[in-house]
């Protein structure tokens, strides 16, 4: 049995941090992936060298198990493996992992079934878990389709219960989608499923799709997916908690003499009154016509128009003129 150099299938040196063994692995994993390579058997083997050496060496505890083997391996092959002083299991649960894109979503780590060669059953036993592969979005999160792999695991003959992995990703919205509510479609292993948020949705949320991620083996129940919203900050818009701010330009003889301004909320166009004499930085409140409460119907937060009164440029002489006699006039009261 060949001892394997995983540090070597991934082009990385022994002290390479986790991060680098990540992009490594992206990188080549990209280059070979079987999608972009039909039918090249070279590729495929290439592809699951990778994929197997990513498994041992990005989690701490393999990996530390692996750097303990080193040039050992012929003494833990003569032992046969029992009582060589090599432990042949590795203790943990699966976990979920997790995928954040911004902007366009790119690399999507899914799964894809490999088995695993000889030497890394023999030092860890039958308890891998399943392999990362690369899916390609077909858009952004924020405009189309993106794209997961459910993969599954195989342990040749032998199939333990584990339950399948949670999938992850961010949902990026707008603020006036967040207001009103929106959709975007998911692909899983060419199922499309439709993910949609209610009127109201928040930075930060989380929403979840049972039974749609990795897949579990030996009957054990699939992963679910867990999309995070994302709401893009919008120029004019403040939000604190339910309630939004609005900033408005007011002219000053409205802002002076009183009146009506008109502004363009999430909700449509509104005619808000103004009292005379308002003075810059004021708040206009417009009861709820804030944010909606999420999975509350009817329930909303307040709209405040911040004022931002405008002093007139370029006035003509006649302006001018008369502005100084409303100066005298203050000044003489």
């Amino acid at each position: 049995m060949e001892y394997r150099d995983y540090y070597k299938t991934l082009g990385v040196s022994k002290s390479a941090s986790q991060e680098e063994i990540k992009k490594a692995y992206r990188k080549l994993a990209l280059k070979y992936h079987p999608d972009k390579n039909k039918g090249d058997k070279n590729s495929e083997d290439r592809f699951k060298e990778l994929s197997e050496a990513y498994e041992v060496l990005r989690d701490p505890e393999k990996r530390k198990k692996y750097d303990q083997l080193g040039a050992d391996w012929d003494k833990y092959q003569d032992a046969g493996a029992p009582g060589s002083g090599f432990s042949r299991a590795w203790s943990g649960s699966p976990g979920g992992h997790t995928f954040h894109f911004e902007g366009d979503l790119g690399d999507l780590f899914g799964g894809a079934g490999s088995d695993f060669s000889d030497f890394f059953h023999a030092f860890f036993g039958d308890m891998g878990r399943g392999q990362e592969g690369f899916g390609r979005g077909q858009e952004g999160f924020g405009s189309g389709q993106t794209e997961f792999g459910r993969g599954q695991t195989r342990y040749g003959s032998r199939r333990r219960p584990s339950r399948g992995e949670d999938l992850r990703a961010d949902m990026e919205i707008s603020l006036s989608e967040a207001y009103h509510g929106t959709s975007r479609i998911l692909n899983v292993d060419g199922e499309k499923l439709r993910v949609t948020t209610k009127p109201g949705a928040y930075d930060g949320q989380e929403l979840r799709i049972r039974g749609k991620g990795g897949r579990g083996t030996g009957g054990a129940s699939d992963g679910d997916i867990y999309i995070r919203i994302r709401v893009k900050p919008e120029r004019d818009y403040v939000l604190e908690g339910h309630d939004l701010i609005l900033k408005a330009d007011l002219d000053l003889y409205t802002a002076v003499l009183g009146g009506k301004i008109e502004i363009n909320t999430l909700s449509g166009r509104l005619s808000v009154p103004v009292s005379a004499g308002t003075q810059n930085g004021s708040k206009l409140r417009l009861k709820g016509k804030g944010m909606p409460v999420y999975g509350k119907p009817g329930q909303a937060g307040d709209l405040y128009v911040r004022v931002n009164v405008v002093i007139p440029k370029n006035l003509s002489r006649e302006e001018i003129q008369l502005f100084r006699k409303l100066r005298d006039l203050a000044t003489a009261v």
